[in-house]
């Protein structure tokens, strides 16, 4: 049995890397009664007589996977998210790194088309950048601020992942031309883009490491989030839970939370606590419902 990773997912066909070839497998039928989905970036054995006709075998254990987009054995999140068109949406922004943070995942946040303005999203960089993460501006437009992507892509299994039309194939297009990623304008109307990506794959950087792009999509739910533990997807939360009066503090109506006197002097962004009640409420209408 030969040793591979999945490098793209089509059609029930999964495309298998393996020693400088690529082969084409199915799955054998036994991972359903296993329930095992095989997903892109998976380390799978297979067998193959030829380039067209593989089987996969056997699934590696994986050190994380994401739900949507489905892959798995990723190092980061890459989260793309656009300056302009569409307009930089925090509440959005927050909600991806909850489910990165729940996914264990580091997180490097990309804000895109610089080249059309950043006041839309100046005022909600900094608070990210306190709260421990990495902030790359990008503009398709000038290779140089592009390729600051290069040196945090090289060696690892990064996911692009962000809201359709912010631009992440045209990210991918200036730091690899010859990949000539489909990519679309958004519309006016609705200020959001089409979906160009339409599924999950590989590919290979100039300096090593692979980027999954992955089809766009708006909105996400909380499935493997619950109220008890979606403090600590927020790292500036995380680091004050111990201070909180009462164990097991919601940060909402209990007296002597740290949480909410850190919101109180602004040492916890206003914004950040809003999209953290919104959440947990979402989460918690989820369970009644269920």
């Amino acid at each position: 049995m030969e040793k591979g990773r999945i490098i793209k997912a089509l059609s029930g066909f999964y495309y298998v890397e393996s020693e400088g070839r690529t082969v084409q497998c199915r799955a054998r039928g036994n991972f359903r009664k296993k329930k095992i989905t095989p997903l892109v970036g998976d380390i799978v054995g297979f067998e193959a007589e030829n380039p067209t006709d593989g089987y996969i075998l056997a699934v590696a254990d994986r050190k994380s996977e994401l739900f949507r987009p489905p892959i798995a054995n990723i190092d980061q999140a890459i989260l793309v998210f656009s300056a302009k068109e569409p307009d930089f949406s925090p509440l959005l922004l927050d909600k991806f790194l909850v489910h990165t943070e729940a996914a264990e995942l580091e997180s490097v946040i990309c804000v895109s088309k610089a080249d059309l303005g950043l006041e839309k999203a100046d005022p909600y960089l900094s608070a990210y950048e306190k709260a421990g993460y990495r902030v790359i501006i990008t503009s398709s437009e000038t290779e140089g601020q592009v390729n600051e992507l290069l040196p945090v892509l090289s060696g690892r299994l990064s996911v692009f992942a962000g809201q359709s039309g912010v631009g992440k194939s045209s990210i991918l297009n200036a730091l690899k031309p010859e990949l000539k990623l489909e990519t679309a304008a958004i519309s006016k109307s609705l200020n959001r883009g089409k979906h160009t990506t339409r599924h999950v794959e590989l590919i290979h950087m100039p300096d090593g490491g692979f980027v999954a792009d992955t089809p766009g999509f708006s909105s996400l739910d909380f499935r493997h989030v619950e109220t008890e533990t979606l403090s600590a997807m927020y790292p500036e939360m995380a680091a004050r839970i111990n201070d909180c009066k009462f164990r097991g503090c919601t940060h909402l109506n209990e007296p002597g939370c740290a949480v909410k006197q850190a919101v109180k002097s602004g040492e916890i962004p206003a914004f950040r606590y809003q999209s953290y009640k919104q959440f947990y409420e979402e989460i918690a209408n989820r369970k009644r419902r269920y």
